[in-house]
């Protein structure tokens, strides 16, 4: 397939900027594979499509407040940085993307914090990529919550507030990391994750800390020549466990999202079992693609042109899911990270 493939319009309007209230309120669709049909309900009716053994794997990476604005020394230039990656702990050094870039040099200092905190310039990477040092020596993520806004996507029109810092994140999010937010995670509440335990669901953690180029569309029409940014993921060896023994009793495996997808497909046995262990990602799944693992996905609307469509296109079927997006515009889903969900079965 190809990249233009993956186009379609999206109204402004059914982009959402919060999160349905309560979160497990958003709307739900549900697609059919073996029958193609197509289903509307609410959230929280998802428990009606498990059963009994069936295991719900989630991705429990914590998103940090990733976005500092600061001042540039001398010329008190705004300066925005994106924190990417801890590169060390202890020296306080981390890969970040500066914008804008052009103001930015090795050896500048940004200030953050009323100059109580500021990182020096030590390395270009990319042309908007720095890496920097912070003054700052301990853990850096308590001023983080202090001085950071959680880094909301682009097409978020509008700046982060405080409540964001709850509504961003799953309520299971645990392994802090991610500079985006699992967002097929974000419509569960500890109301309905209550009811799937007790229905007999088995709720299994994996980690995978999503960065940036999850929103980043792809720029090259064949995709063959397309390359992942590197993830680092985790399979703890009960989760492994766990969803093999789902597998050997001829359950089903549930996914929350397309990352939690790339790390149990990346992370196939020669007998189609998961095994558990940690690593880095840079799978990219797109049609045609034979799952190994999971058998049901949950996932949101998502951008034209993005890795994640094309995954999920790979999962459903292009056809029956460009029907699927075209039905959701003209029913009026909301889109992208805090917008509605589907299920795909």
């Amino acid at each position: 397939m190809k990249l233009s493939d993956f186009k379609y319009p999206v109204p402004r309007n059914l982009i959402a900027k919060a999160p349905a209230e309560p979160r497990d309120h958003s709307k739900l669709m549900v697609l059919d594979r073996a029958t193609q049909q197509i289903e509307e309900t609410v959230f929280h009716e998802i428990t009606e499509y498990f059963e009994k053994g069936d295991a719900l794997v989630v991705n429990d990476t914590k998103v940090f407040p990733a976005r500092l604005l600061g001042r540039k020394e001398k010329t008190n230039a705004k300066i925005e940085v994106l924190l990417l990656r801890e590169l060390n702990h202890d020296e306080g050094i981390w890969d970040v993307v500066v914008e804008p870039a052009r103001k930015v040099r090795i050896g500048n200092k940004i200030y953050f914090d009323d100059e109580k905190i500021y990182a020096e310039v030590i390395d270009n990477t990319t042309s908007r990529g720095r890496t920097i040092k912070f003054n700052y020596k301990g853990d850096i993520y308590k001023i983080l919550d202090r001085i950071g806004q959680m880094p909301l996507p682009h097409y978020i029109k509008r700046d982060p507030t405080e409540k964001d810092k709850e509504d961003y994140q799953t309520i299971y999010a645990k392994v802090v990391g991610a500079v985006a937010a699992p967002t097929a995670g974000l419509h569960f509440s500890n109301r309905l994750v209550s009811r799937l335990l007790k229905k007999g669901v088995k709720i299994l953690p994996i980690t995978l800390h999503i960065g940036i180029g999850t929103f980043r569309t792809v720029d090259v029409e064949d995709l063959t020549k397309h390359r992942m940014d590197s993830e680092f993921y985790e399979v703890p060896l009960d989760s492994a466990k766990s969803i093999n023994q789902t597998i050997d009793a001829r359950r089903k495996v549930f996914a929350v999202g397309t990352s939690v997808v790339r790390v149990l497909e990346s992370n196939v046995t020669t007998d189609n079992h998961v095994k558990a262990g940690k690593g880095w990602t840079d799978k990219f799944i797109y049609p045609p693609y034979e799952f190994k693992i999971v058998d049901h996905m949950i996932t949101n609307f998502h951008l034209p042109e993005t890795t994640l469509l094309m995954l999920v296109s790979a999962f459903t079927g292009h056809e029956f899911m460009m029907k699927a997006y075209k039905r959701a515009i003209k029913e009026g889903f909301r889109f992208y990270s805090y917008g509605d969900g589907m299920l795909i079965l």
